[in-house]
């Protein structure tokens, strides 16, 4: 089974690149730019992992994670947090609110795959 991937990012190229690479690789890849179309496209698309931009205008990242998390559909999702802030209190607060994992941008490639490739086999690697 494709994992089914919603990449949110109000960068709109960074989104879409990112969005065509997991096509390229492989997985039913969407996308989303601001947290109030993130919100309106999982309950039609139903991803298994959601690549989410904390710092988006009006409703940001942490929030909609907050409210992804509170949807029964999504309970089993992975969350992981796309941002450029790396501190340790960045990772902590993310996973407080809902993420599974936290990545700094810009995200390598083959960081990101190899996260992908240990969700779509079943095995969730250290945060």
């Amino acid at each position: 089974m494709s994992l089914r991937i919603l990449v949110v990012d109000d960068d709109v190229d960074s989104a879409e690149s990112q969005r065509m690479l997991l096509s390229i690789w492989g997985y039913q890849a969407r996308s989303a730019h601001s947290g109030p179309e993130a919100l309106e496209s999982v309950g039609e698309f139903r991803p298994d992992v959601v690549l989410l931009d904390l710092e988006m205008p009006g409703l940001d990242g942490y929030h909609v994670a907050e409210r992804l998390r509170e949807m029964p559909d999504l309970s089993d999702a992975v969350l992981v947090a796309v941002t450029g802030h790396g501190r340790e209190d960045d990772r902590r607060h993310a996973m407080q609110v809902g993420f599974t994992h936290h990545l700094v941008k810009p995200v390598e490639p083959d960081e990101l795959g190899a996260l992908l490739g240990l969700i779509g086999a079943g095995a969730m690697p250290d945060r």
